[in-house]
């Protein structure tokens, strides 16, 4: 009999809060985090907005010692471990800690790390480059270093399938806790690449928005998007067999019931024109979760406010529900936080968690001019009060990776 895995801890820094409730008050709030790049100078640049994380100082989180030694994609993942942990109350009295596993995913890693470091070995030279180099910026370190943190002895790992890794991330732990191989797993991702290198990489394929105004830059399903706007933080979630959790009396936020993925095999950077490889996972997400298409109350939607990209989930979105695509609820939060890449589906996890538990559906903010290829429900601008019994999440990442989960109300 396969084991039900809930969640019973949720952890956040995003560049509209500086923990879950913060970020939930911020979606609620209608709150844009997107606004002038501050962490270095866009003169030269065409892009000049992004959505940071705000008045952040890693030594209000950390000791000198060990900030310098952490990129700040490991300090984030850190951060919003130590909240979800905390949240959860699992401590080594009532979990034994060989069996919780980290699954942190980053899609880039730190990438701030290697720019810095390359220009010491280009202007220096290589004898100057820091030993800490390869620590700091291998994609895996948000894992490990969670694991070091607090002791977690399970599996670890970093699942990197660009955009989507996180929300692949949750769903490998999902089954992987299933098939009673760990008792609970932390899971889900950081992103910190909001730095000269990645923006230019990002801007020079034409993927990020050159708006100026931060109200209209990240703009999902709008007929006037042009780009996404870079985001960066972390969403984390701790997963925990149902019967492990209720013998220790822990607070259960929602159920995780299902998970799919696929592969477009199309093209490095543009999914498959019809939707085909994201209807798939939300399919395949579907029958794990043994739900019918109108069962879905609500899709986070990847809605990363490219033309394709939108365009193209609403296809997928419609061809994996058919007639109950006219009547889900579909948002974007991305107007809210950007685009956190491999950190995207975790922040997009713990909200979509906490619509579930406050019975609000987060609007599509700043959303103004209809597109005829978007013509889904996307509630647009304000919140809704409405029960969620089920909701799904869904990440599309270059290389053609696709990953949906789904939440559904916790019952016994």
């Amino acid at each position: 009999m396969e084991r039900r895995v809930v969640i019973t801890g949720l952890g956040a820094i995003t560049p509209i809060g500086k923990d879950t409730q913060e970020t939930w008050k911020g979606i609620k709030n209608k709150k844009c985090g997107i606004d002038n790049i501050s962490l270095f100078d866009t003169t030269n640049f065409k892009t000049k907005l992004a959505a940071e994380v705000k008045e952040y100082n890693p030594l209000n989180y950390f000791e000198p010692k060990q900030a310098k030694r952490l990129d700040k994609s490991s300090q984030f993942a850190i951060i919003a471990a130590r909240e979800a942990v905390k949240d959860s109350k699992i401590n080594t009295e009532n979990t034994d800690f060989e069996r919780v596993g980290t699954y942190v995913s980053s899609g880039i890693g730190g990438l701030k790390t290697i720019q810095d470091q390359c220009e010491i070995n280009t202007l220096k030279g290589n004898n100057r480059v820091s030993p800490m180099f390869i620590p700091m910026s291998i994609a895996n370190m948000p894992a490990g270093n969670i694991a070091i943190e607090f002791g977690f002895k399970g599996e670890s790992m970093a699942i990197v399938t660009a955009c989507s890794s996180s929300t692949q991330a949750i769903g490998e732990a999902y089954k992987t806790i299933k098939l009673g191989a760990e008792d609970v797993i932390i899971a889900g991702g950081a992103e910190a690449s909001i730095c000269e290198v990645g923006i230019a990489g990002f801007e020079n394929m034409k993927a990020l928005s050159n708006a100026t105004d931060k109200n209209r830059a990240s703009i999902p399903f709008d007929k006037e998007r042009n780009g996404f706007v870079m985001g960066e933080g972390a969403g984390i979630l701790v997963l925990e067999e149902l019967e492990h959790a209720k013998k220790r009396n822990a607070k259960i936020y929602a159920e995780l019931v299902g998970f799919g993925s696929s592969t477009d095999a199309y093209h490095i950077t543009s999914p498959c024109p019809e939707g085909e490889g994201g209807a798939k996972a939300m399919t395949r997400a579907m029958e794990d979760a043994k739900l019918k298409p109108e069962e879905i109350d609500y899709i986070n939607a990847h809605g990363t406010s490219t033309h394709l990209n939108d365009s193209i989930e609403t296809k997928a979105i419609k061809k994996a529900l058919g007639e109950a695509s006219k009547t889900v609820k579909v948002s974007s939060t991305k107007g809210n936080v950007g685009h956190l890449l491999g950190a995207a589906g975790g922040v997009e996890a713990v909200i979509s968690i906490k619509a579930i538990q406050e019975k609000l559906i987060p609007p599509t903010i700043n959303y103004k001019e209809k597109d005829e290829e978007c013509d889904l429900d996307i509630v647009p601008n304000e919140p809704q009060n409405q029960e969620i019994k089920t909701a799904m999440s869904n990440s599309l990442g270059f290389g053609g990776h696709n990953s949906t989960i789904i939440f559904k109300k916790y019952e016994q």
